[in-house]
């Protein structure tokens, strides 16, 4: 396989818009604040994203921030959230290598094969930082894959 090719496990467009829909379907039906929600591929790369109407202005921002501090981490953001009370200096100096974009609190959910395999990561705000992983995680399910949000 070269470096180019995708393989049937990669994270596709489709899927990723199936965790958008999922996830603010799950939102409405909790009725949640209005939300962003961001779905990066395993490269980093934006591969899906909406935001409600109603939604903040830089909800946008702060759902990226939460996918790429995970992705770029290899954790899910809550993980992230208990190395930010224990480890404050590591996830400063991290924040500064990674360009900025990390947020430390829920929200930030890895997608995993049945193996295992990191093939992307959904961010999610606009409501409390439980609610926003609780709809990263439907939108996850709802697409067939694994969600890994950093809890032990």
């Amino acid at each position: 396989m070269t470096a180019t090719a995708v393989s049937a496990a990669d994270l596709t467009l489709d899927a990723a818009q199936t965790m958008v829909t999922a996830a603010l379907a799950h939102a409405r039906a909790q009725q949640m604040n209005p939300l962003a929600v961001c779905v990066l591929d395993a490269r980093g790369a934006l591969k899906a994203f909406a935001a409600e109407d109603g939604s903040s202005l830089r909800r946008a921002d702060i759902a990226r921030g939460k996918a790429n501090g995970a992705l770029s981490l290899g954790m899910g953001s809550r993980a992230l959230y208990r190395r930010a009370q224990d480890q404050p200096f590591f996830i400063n100096a991290a924040t500064a290598a990674i360009g900025g974009s990390l947020i430390p609190v829920p929200g930030g959910v890895l997608v995993r094969t049945a193996e295992g395999r990191v093939i992307g990561v959904v961010g999610i705000s606009g409501d409390t930082s439980d609610n926003d992983e609780a709809a990263a995680m439907a939108g996850i399910a709802a697409a067939g894959f694994t969600a890994d949000p950093g809890v032990d």
